[in-house]
């Protein structure tokens, strides 16, 4: 199986690199991209900008997005794919070390489709993967997990 591309929405490196490292650690195969602000995000989703010339019909699997984003934050990110046709069903996976409330509501009501706080635990993302129904597509190599 060709390896799904992951869209991983982060602008804190360290946590950048834990989350990479709990994916691959835990033996994801996929290609991760990673964008560091909101802005760079949409340009990517919508192929403005700097990925003007990307391919709109290769779409990420899943978005891993944190709310805390500079330029445009992680909710209005949110907003805006699911206003827009070709990204409006796409998985969303809000990661935030956000302990507000209002954060996991506003997330839903805009069309999250899970909510972890960070640091990232990999089972707490195979679940939330799993829930998803997306399992099979996004992780490709499961041995080892759990």
């Amino acid at each position: 199986m060709a390896n799904k591309m992951i869209l991983l929405v982060d602008d804190n490196l360290d946590d950048v690199e834990l989350t990479m490292r709990a994916l691959t650690k835990n033996h994801l195969e996929n290609e991760i991209i990673v964008m560091q602000d909101g802005a760079e995000a949409l340009d990517f989703l919508f192929c403005t900008g700097d990925y003007a010339d990307r391919d709109p019909k290769i779409m990420p699997e899943i978005i891993l997005l944190d709310l805390r984003l500079p330029k445009v934050d992680g909710l209005e990110v949110l907003r805006r794919m699911r206003a827009q046709e070709q990204t409006r069903f796409l998985p969303v996976v809000i990661l935030t070390s956000s302990n507000a409330d209002r954060d996991l509501v506003t997330s839903h009501a805009y069309g999250a489709n899970a909510f972890m706080r960070k640091p990232v635990d990999f089972i707490q993302f195979v679940e939330a993967v799993r829930q998803l129904g997306l399992h099979l597509v996004v992780l490709n190599h499961a041995e080892g997990i759990g």
